[in-house]
């Protein structure tokens, strides 16, 4: 016959749940409890897949054909530009 398996005792053997967690998990759970102390939250990009496919890089080009065809968008590019400090940035 099998032995019968106590599984109270494997339950009450487990670390605590905050003792499981890894050093990365952990990292970043400060680095959010950071961002939100200073008022950011955070935002998920999402991207296809395969984002190397033609089709995507053709939907790609075509969006940036249609940003550099806006006069509103030179605009706001040189003023960003003008905000901008690059001093620091390595050649």
């Amino acid at each position: 016959m099998d032995k019968r398996v106590d599984k109270t005792t494997k339950r009450q053997s487990r670390k605590p749940a905050a003792k499981l967690r890894s050093t990365g998990a952990e990292r970043v759970r400060r680095h959010r409890e950071k961002m939100k102390a200073m008022g950011l939250k955070p935002v998920t990009i999402w991207v296809p897949g395969d984002y190397n496919s033609p089709e995507y890089k053709a939907e790609i080009k075509r969006e940036c054909e249609l940003i550099n065809a806006d006069p509103d968008s030179q605009i706001v590019l040189e003023g960003m530009l003008e905000l901008s400090d690059f001093s620091d940035w390595k050649a």
